[in-house]
């Protein structure tokens, strides 16, 4: 199967995960909430399928290129 790599695209904090590994998601579901600028912004599934990997934590400081999730499908 083919995979796809959610990234952050801004610096900010991750103040709310949706998801976990095993979790089938569609295109257009929020994967976590991430607080930049006193300002959340939902970082959502570019696609649709199954979660194989999360790579952030509730509370995690991130930055451009961090891996919020892998999605395979």
């Amino acid at each position: 199967m083919t995979h796809e790599t959610v990234e952050i695209p801004i610096s900010g904090k991750i103040v709310g995960v949706n998801i976990r590994v095993g979790d089938v998601v569609k295109e257009g579901a929020i994967l976590c909430i991430l607080e930049s600028m006193k300002m959340e912004n939902p970082i959502v599934a570019p696609l649709g399928g199954s979660i194989t990997q999360v790579g952030v934590i509730v509370e995690q400081m991130v930055k451009p290129g961090d891996i919020v999730a892998v999605i395979e499908f």
